[in-house]
């Protein structure tokens, strides 16, 4: 599964300029949307008549159930596409919803648009494709993670998933924006208490770096696999 992984990963990448061009024509313009952080693109329960691409910066999906439980989905990031449940039917609604944790750049794709670039432009619905199975087999070992492993490992795996985003995918230090611990403990399905326990200890080993207030924070991807999932 993380050959698969990586070989659907690197096959997402081939988002060339000549699909961005085709994205940027199908919304109407040559800029993505500007989204700061903690936008809400959509909300679980509405209609869904578009999909979208991010560009930059990272979503969060979550699901809330009839009493208010929530539970986070997935954390997604530059090449992933989100919202195509809205391809499904005429009257699909939202079964989920979707917040930036970060500014970020993202393109809305009208449903009715999206199937015509499917159409016109074969390469187009391959790289879509792509990234979905890529997202699905990231979603699969998300729940195995979940069902497995305890709180430390959950939360070394997110921090993994965040330093692999965007332009960092084979470096195995990578500095990113910092979300804060509440955020963290709703990710990793656990308190904030034991968040801040974690990552006090992996910046005593060594395997995070981050200063108080800093808005940044050093992940040692290499070392905190080795040391934290090594089995």
């Amino acid at each position: 599964m993380q050959r698969l992984r990586k070989k659907t990963r690197r096959q997402s990448e081939k988002v060339d300029g000549s699909v961005a061009n085709l994205l940027e024509n199908i919304i109407g313009g040559r800029n993505p949307l500007k989204c700061p952080q903690n936008t809400k693109l959509f909300t679980q329960g509405e209609p869904a008549t578009s999909m979208y691409f991010i560009q930059t910066g990272q979503v969060k999906i979550t699901v809330a159930s009839t009493h208010g439980k929530k539970a986070v989905l997935a954390l997604l990031g530059p090449r992933d596409f989100f919202g195509e449940g809205c391809l499904v039917g005429a009257m699909f609604k939202r079964t989920s919803t979707a917040i930036t944790l970060e500014s970020s750049r993202i393109f809305r794709i009208g449903k009715r648009a999206m199937l015509r670039a499917f159409h016109a432009e074969p390469r187009f619905a391959e790289t879509f494709l792509t990234a979905v199975l890529a997202r699905n087999v990231n979603q699969e070992e998300d729940l195995c993670d979940q069902i497995f492993n305890d709180s430390e490992k959950r939360l070394a795996r997110v921090l993994l998933k965040l330093s692999r985003f965007g332009p960092h995918d084979e470096l195995p230090d990578v500095t990113v924006p910092r979300i804060n611990q509440a955020t963290l403990a709703e990710i990793v399905g656990t308190t904030r208490s034991r968040v801040n326990f974690f990552m006090n200890k992996f910046r005593k080993l060594d395997l995070i770096h981050y200063r108080k207030g800093s808005k940044d924070i050093t992940i040692m991807a290499e070392a905190l696999t080795k040391s934290i999932l090594r089995d």
